[in-house]
């Protein structure tokens, strides 16, 4: 499974980077997406959810106030 995240939603709460601080970063208010070397992903790249973090992500999903985070198989 994939991840990413839309920027342009985004409202900067970071629930996700407390959820999966190896998934997620907040940066300057927004949100990114790490990819497994730990590099930011930035335009809505999308990464591969390590299968370790997969309910983590899920609940940083489904918890996002700003409803931009996008799982994808």
């Amino acid at each position: 499974m994939k991840v990413w995240i839309d920027q342009d939603v985004c409202t900067g709460d970071g629930l996700c980077e407390e959820s999966s601080p190896s998934v997620f970063q907040l940066e300057d208010g927004v949100s990114f997406v790490r990819d497994a070397r730990g590099a930011l992903v930035m335009g809505g790249g999308m990464v591969d959810i390590p299968d370790m973090e997969l309910n983590a992500v899920l609940d940083a999903a489904e918890e996002c106030p700003g409803e931009c985070i996008f799982i994808e198989a």
